[in-house]
């Protein structure tokens, strides 16, 4: 459906809320009740991961949600702090000042306004396809990659170790190192904490609805695990005063409304930051699009990419604005919201009233709360982001998307997030472009009693001496248009009967100018040796763009035509072949193939 009115295209609001009641207004009031209770300790969590103080997470999670909800166009994506975006605030923040300083906490705002700022840009220019050259197989790689490195990160707060580091081998080494100054109290709170939030994960839902429970119930105690840990070892630790004893905790959270925060503009610093944000933007979109579109698919609703853009833009500068970082759809949390039964963005606003109501009301609460409880939560969360059975899968299916795959990996994991994301689109793109530049040509004959036409080397059908059908299944352009030219002279040097040579298209639906080229190159070549070169099935946009050139003067000078089927071809410079004869009225050979049957290229 259309938007009703340029101010509509912008605003998505406007086409749910003058259908909003009673019943949408229940379901997204119960389901901002269920992921305000996971977003909080989440919220916390993630912004430790960032390397920024926890509150911060609780000021990312109020303004940014009604943002997105004026913007966007998902009805039930949630958006927030998440694993992999706060991992890479972390990476980017870092290398301009030290984690948890007054310069890290704004080069974090830095990062969410010029994400927030690329993401708008890019939605009135309407650049929603750029998330096209992150393949999945990149992405997957290095969201495994990422899961693998933040649990790893986190074991040092479970262990109640200083242990830094970028990349697993250095804060495997870190860990190592400083194994033998484990502080115990911390390692039980956090052993307990994952252990319990594991089962809380995966047993305590089912649990529950065998002792009689009702689902709508068992899922909200079921959500609320991450809450109880949080309230268990708070307690814990304020009544044995185990902070004196060496378990790190939050400590003093600020009570109050999110602050009003400008982002300072220092050239330098901010150019600095620019590749990151770009990253971030990236990265974000493509993790938020593919929830968002995902959820959507369920209930038939239609998701549209530039204003996911521009919702997801508006949410950072809100971050931005309001002391937060950078954001996008979480998976979990809007998976949560989904099935919790929410039906308009407005359950994201009264989350943000829910989070907006701790910060004011609940913070001195988190004042024990230990450290390793929010690492455990981190650990809980992002290994079920983890993928590796995806390895062999696609090993199997394609070895150039498991390259790109796994050189991911390997570089976020030895060398950091950002090359590892860069590494990834840059072979994959490579590997897209040596692919293509050596495109699959087969020589085709007609099917005996058909009119279809299908490769030598896999179907037995009749073949002609004086005519050459050749097709190529890709589009032509620079990197393989050689390639094609190469494949034609070998076929005219071995077939001395040869007088026409028609390049059936059906696959092809782009032909640029240095393809072009050397199209006319053939045809120059084959009317110097005595052979007509014809084109078939040729596509109806790729017609207009040969009609803006003189190639077809010159192919219909030569005596070449541009056929409408292969079959009408072969019936004009051929007829007897599609009586299954050669001229001299014996059989026409039948193909035998070499490579088997099972496909029909």
């Amino acid at each position: 459906m259309k938007p009703a009115s340029p101010l509509a295209r912008w605003l998505p609001c406007l086409g749910w809320a003058g259908q909003y009641d009673r019943r949408m207004l229940g379901s997204d009031a119960v389901a901002a009740v269920i992921v305000t209770i996971m977003l909080i300790p989440q919220s916390l969590a993630y912004a430790m991961l960032a390397g920024l103080p926890p509150y911060i997470g609780l000021y990312a999670s109020i303004l940014p949600l009604i943002a997105y909800g004026l913007f966007g166009t998902s009805r039930t994506l949630a958006v927030g702090p998440v694993a992999v975006i706060s991992l890479m605030t972390a990476a980017a923040a870092a290398k301009v000042a030290a984690p948890g300083s007054p310069a890290y906490i704004e080069a974090a705002l830095i990062l969410a306004f010029l994400s927030g700022l690329m993401l708008v840009a890019m939605a009135v220019m309407r650049l929603g396809f750029l998330a096209n050259f992150l393949s999945h197989s990149v992405i997957s790689g290095f969201i495994s990659a990422s899961g693998i490195l933040i649990a790893a990160s986190q074991l040092k707060h479970i262990l109640g170790i200083p242990a830094g580091g970028d990349t697993l081998i250095e804060i495997a080494g870190n860990l190592l190192a400083g194994i033998g100054a484990v502080n115990v109290p911390t390692l039980v709170i956090g052993v307990l904490a994952t252990l319990f939030l594991f089962w809380v994960r995966r047993a305590l839902k089912p649990l529950l609805l065998r002792v009689g429970l009702g689902p709508r119930l068992a899922d909200l105690i079921a959500k609320a695990g991450p809450v109880m840990a949080v309230v268990l070892s708070t307690a814990v630790v304020a009544g044995f005063a185990l902070d004196a004893r060496g378990v790190r905790i939050v400590g003093a959270i600020p009570q109050g409304l999110p602050p009003l925060t400008v982002p300072g503009f220092d050239p330098e610093l901010w150019s600095a930051l620019l590749p990151a944000a770009l990253l971030l933007s990236l990265v974000g979109f493509v993790e938020s699009i593919s929830v968002a579109q995902t959820l959507a698919a369920k209930r038939r609703q239609r998701i549209v990419p530039d204003s996911e853009l521009m919702g997801l833009g508006a949410a950072n500068l809100a971050a931005a604005f309001s002391g937060g970082y950078p954001v996008t759809g979480g998976f979990a949390r809007s998976v949560v919201n989904f099935d919790a039964g929410a039906e308009t963005p407005l359950a994201g606003a009264f989350t943000a009233l829910g989070i907006l109501l701790t910060a004011l009301l609940l913070t001195p609460l988190f004042h024990f709360l230990p450290q390793a409880v929010l690492a455990a939560t981190i650990i809980v969360a992002v290994l079920t982001l983890v993928d590796l059975k995806a390895l062999p899968r696609v090993w199997r299916y394609s070895r150039h998307d498991f390259m790109a795959m796994a050189a991911t990996m390997i570089v976020v994991l030895g060398v950091g997030v950002e090359p590892g994301i860069v590494t990834g689109v840059v072979l994959s793109l490579a590997l897209f472009l040596w692919r293509t530049s050596r495109p699959h040509v087969a020589i085709v004959g007609l099917v005996p009693g058909s009119e279809h036409f299908r490769n030598v080397e896999r179907h037995r059908v009749l073949t002609s001496e004086s005519v050459l059908s050749i097709r190529v299944d890709e589009s032509l352009y620079f990197a393989n248009a050689r390639a094609l030219e190469d494949r034609i002279y070998a076929e005219l040097a071995t077939r001395p009967a040869l007088r026409h040579v028609v390049l059936m298209c059906p696959a092809v639906n782009l032909i640029d100018a240095s393809a072009l080229e050397s199209l006319e190159a053939i045809q120059h070549r084959l009317k110097d040796a005595g052979v007509v070169f014809h084109l078939s099935e040729v596509k109806g946009p790729v017609m207009d763009a040969l009609g803006r050139s003189d190639f077809l003067d010159h192919l219909r000078k030569g005596g070449g035509q541009v056929f409408l089927s292969q079959f009408a071809a072969i019936a004009a410079l051929d007829p007897d072949l599609v009586q299954g004869r050669r001229p001299d009225g014996s059989p026409a050979p039948l193909s035998e193939p070499s490579i088997g049957t099972a496909g029909i290229a």
